[in-house]
């Protein structure tokens, strides 16, 4: 198995700081209760162009959850056996920080993370105008910093805004929500002890997690990722609860690209 030498590795033996924390400063499972609704979003931050390397990025910070993404292209694809004379290529890669999640992961990419850029996607490709660069491919790096919960649905809009950051010809951005369905209750936008807290409890009835891609100028569905049991009035429901999830995103990313925008623009001639 190939080993990254240039990475100052910890010790093979270790033991979790919470070991050494007192009872009462353990940390719990926060409550919703006082802080936001279950329809609610988190408070997003949203900056573009922060990589001066690539020809378009954005950085989106919603909770605990942290990802930057940017973009590279168009350009002559890498293998001719893939050039398509018709339309361009769009190439995803997805990837979690090794400091990112609870557990320190591989910096070599594993299998969830190629299942994460295969939805990624096909959640951007309907938005994107690829028949306008024929012969080309785009590429789309998006780095997961902190994981804290609807990570793939942030990455969706992180990256549609890192596309149209780099003047990507697009039909409509695409805005990403999730939405962690327990019982009776729905919990739009989960973090990472919301969407994984009750998994003890094995699949019950409407138990499960939707993540759904929207074009919301369009109002069309790009991506829908559906995972659990739900009765098919809930998963309806819960689709469009995430649709007005993408809506409420959508002032956000909105103001970010204008700022942007604003920001590229060259001074008006006095």
């Amino acid at each position: 198995m190939p080993v990254d030498t240039k990475r100052i590795r910890g010790p093979e033996e270790s033991q979790s700081p919470l070991l050494f924390l007192s009872p009462d400063k353990v940390p719990q499972r926060v409550s919703r209760e006082g802080v936001r609704g279950n329809g609610d979003v988190r408070p997003v931050f949203a900056r573009c162009g922060l990589i001066s390397q690539a020809k378009g990025s954005a950085y989106i910070e919603a909770g605990n959850t942290k990802i930057i993404c940017s973009v590279y292209g168009p350009k002559e694809t890498e293998r001719k056996d893939e050039t398509d004379m018709k339309t361009g290529r769009l190439v995803c890669d997805f990837r979690l920080a090794p400091f990112s999640c609870l557990k320190r992961g591989a910096w070599i990419q594993g299998s969830e993370e190629r299942d994460l850029s295969a939805t990624l996607l096909e959640s951007l490709q309907p938005g994107v105008c690829l028949h306008r660069y024929p012969r080309s491919q785009i590429e789309v790096n998006l780095m997961v910093l902190e994981n804290d919960g609807s990570v793939l649905a942030h990455a969706v809009t992180c990256a549609s805004m890192a596309l149209a950051d780099a003047g990507i010809e697009m039909y409509d951005v695409v805005l990403g929500c999730s939405l962690r369905q327990s019982g009776n209750a729905c919990l739009v936008d989960p973090s990472h002890s919301e969407e994984y807290g009750n998994w003890q409890e094995g699949y019950g009835e409407n138990q499960g997690c939707v993540t759904l891609a929207l074009l919301p100028n369009l109002n069309q569905v790009s991506g829908l990722l559906a995972d659990g049991e739900m009765r098919e009035d809930t998963l309806s429901e819960a689709v469009r609860t995430c649709m007005d999830g993408c809506h409420k995103l959508y002032p956000v990313v909105h103001q970010t690209l204008t700022r942007a925008v604003k920001k590229k623009a060259p001074p008006p001639e006095k």
